[in-house]
């Protein structure tokens, strides 16, 4: 008993702790973010309660404060509200304090109101699984029994592996570095194309432009285990998946866009405008790279310009660049052209009350004054947009 009820190689511990973590990284990326705060899947009550129960065993989160708190991240992203947000708070606080952040959110009242509905409110949840010390401990107890003085570093490892890579590296790291696969608005990242360690939170920025898809991966090279278990469990019977990223689909251009072309651009939001910056990377390069030229500024920082021209992420400039920005705007006619009709073009999706009438001669405006600018780029993406599909 000294050594536990399983005495293993040096090995078969690093293996236990690593199966142990992942179990648990799959009960946050499946129960509390896709199905509790997304609602993208229905889970049968074996798996969730399962969920629940190690979730309260090996992290202590209570179901309503995460969900509300990761909520709160969606509609104040990249905001002073924003929970965790390492564009206002910085990268460090984000990456090394996360877990912190998130325990001074979850002691907010409004947060978990607004918040934290339909999760949650059972005998289970209010008299067991709140008592977030009772877990741990519960599970501190049963690694010393199983393992013996070797089971004290292995609950350790337990306890910090969600601090470390849900709360510090997708919340920090996946909102700062990485790269995009859709230009959504706010600053999120896919640190990598495999979705492995976290479960698919790797896929930050796949999540992001599309929450409420319970499969992260968007492109045929990208893996989302969290998605192979999603399945596992829907072909047993335990899941129902409910939305998954849509496909655009594409017909022959219509002359006059009708209503099925505005839903589609709509639903495809993202895609089009991620479209509509790489068309035009090119014009913009070459555009600044001549007016820094003529105005002989070696200190122009055209990278930064590019990249807001592109996106319209004003808020990563500093102060000097914002004033090169101007400068900029003011001698190109091309790049005002480029910036206005992007914020035209979001402007169609953006919450409005206007019709679906109004907002499709604002589409069909928006096509003719592109053909009409004699940049070739634009025009070929207004023939883009004239093929999309419902």
């Amino acid at each position: 008993m000294i050594s536990g009820l399983f005495d293993l190689p040096w090995w078969g511990y690093v293996l236990v702790a690593l199966v142990l973590t992942h179990i648990t990284i799959a009960s946050v990326t499946i129960f509390l973010h896709r199905h509790q705060a997304h609602r993208a899947l229905d889970l049968h009550p074996i798996p969730s309660h399962f969920f629940r129960c190690w979730l309260w065993l090996t992290t202590g989160m209570e179901t309503k404060a995460w969900a509300a708190i990761h909520r709160k991240h969606h509609a104040k992203c990249e905001t002073e509200e924003d929970p965790h947000s390492p564009q206002t708070r910085g990268i460090r606080k984000v990456m090394w304090e996360g877990a912190e952040l998130y325990r001074a959110e979850a002691k907010n009242a409004e947060t978990l109101a607004r918040y934290g509905h339909g999760t949650p409110d059972d005998w289970l949840e209010r008299n067991v699984y709140r008592r977030s010390t009772l877990g741990v401990s519960l599970m501190l107890i049963i690694d010393l029994i199983a393992f013996g003085p070797i089971g004290l570093t292995i609950w350790a490892v337990q306890m910090v592996w969600i601090p470390f890579w849900a709360a510090g590296v997708v919340n920090g790291l996946g909102h700062y570095w990485g790269y995009r696969n859709f230009d959504c608005t706010d600053a999120s990242t896919n640190l990598v194309p495999w979705g492995l360690i976290i479960g698919g939170e790797e896929l930050h920025n796949n999540h992001h432009s599309f929450a409420t898809s319970a499969k992260f991966s968007a492109r045929w090279y990208e893996f989302d285990i969290g998605w192979v278990y999603i399945r596992t469990l829907e072909r047993l019977g335990l899941a129902k998946v409910k939305k998954v990223i849509p496909t655009p689909k594409f017909g022959e251009a219509k002359l006059i866009p009708d209503l099925d072309t505005l839903q589609a651009v709509i639903t495809h939001r993202y895609d089009v405008m991620t479209h509509y910056v790489a068309s035009l990377k090119r014009i913009c390069a070459e555009e600044i790279d001549k007016l820094v030229k003529s105005h002989h500024a070696g200190s122009f920082d055209a990278k930064a310009l590019k990249r807001w021209v592109l996106s319209g992420e004003e808020r990563h400039l500093a102060e000097g660049q914002k004033q090169q920005l101007q400068v900029v705007m003011k001698d190109s006619t091309a790049l005002s052209l480029v910036v206005s009709m992007r914020e035209e073009l979001s402007a169609i999706w953006a919450r409005s009350a206007a019709t679906h009438e109004q907002l499709l001669k604002q589409l069909h405006d928006w096509m003719v004054r592109a053909e009409e600018s004699g940049i070739q780029q634009l025009q070929e993406f207004s023939m883009r947009l004239r093929r999309y599909a419902a």
